[in-house]
């Protein structure tokens, strides 16, 4: 997947771009550096809406698994962080049945300082450390802390099934 923006005779090819958010983002974009097993960037013609794909890190349930992710960064981006949805279907106590992504820095969290690199390295690290005690799904955090074993095997079928 490119990171890096298309240009045509000179002239960018996305829209929005001179709002102080598409300059934002396009500046992350050329700096992008994406976590191992990772890529993202602008779909078509909107720096606004991201792509991202995730690999399952292996020693995970997730190993194998291929999970596509969107990104949709708001007008009002860096002030406001991006909103983070699994398009994969992922057994995962902090991913909700809709794909909607539980991390502390996309909410409370926070800061127009965080960069779009640092939230797709928050997106891997779940992948290794869920986090039960900010659950979107408490059943599936039950599970992870009561029973590890039938957690993983539920989450690596899923990735069979969805992911692959």
């Amino acid at each position: 997947m490119m990171n890096t923006g298309s240009s045509s005779g000179g002239r960018t090819l996305w829209a929005s771009t001179t709002s102080g958010s598409g300059k934002r983002i396009q500046k992350e974009l050329k700096e992008l550096d994406c976590p191992p097993l990772s890529s993202a960037g602008p779909i078509a013609y909107s720096i606004n809406h991201w792509l991202a794909t995730f690999l399952g890190s292996p020693g995970t349930p997730y190993e194998g698994g291929i999970f596509f992710l969107d990104i949709l960064f708001p007008n009002e981006y860096p002030f406001k962080p991006p909103k983070v949805m699994f398009k994969t279907r992922i057994y995962h106590c902090n991913v909700d049945s809709s794909g909607n992504v539980y991390l502390d820095i996309l909410k409370d969290g926070w800061s127009p300082a965080l960069t779009i690199s640092q939230v797709l390295l928050a997106v891997r690290s779940i992948f290794l450390t869920p986090d039960p005690y900010n659950a979107l799904v408490p059943s599936i955090a039950h599970l992870y802390q009561v029973d590890r074993k039938r957690h993983d095997e539920l989450a690596a079928e899923w990735t069979h099934r969805f992911a692959k």
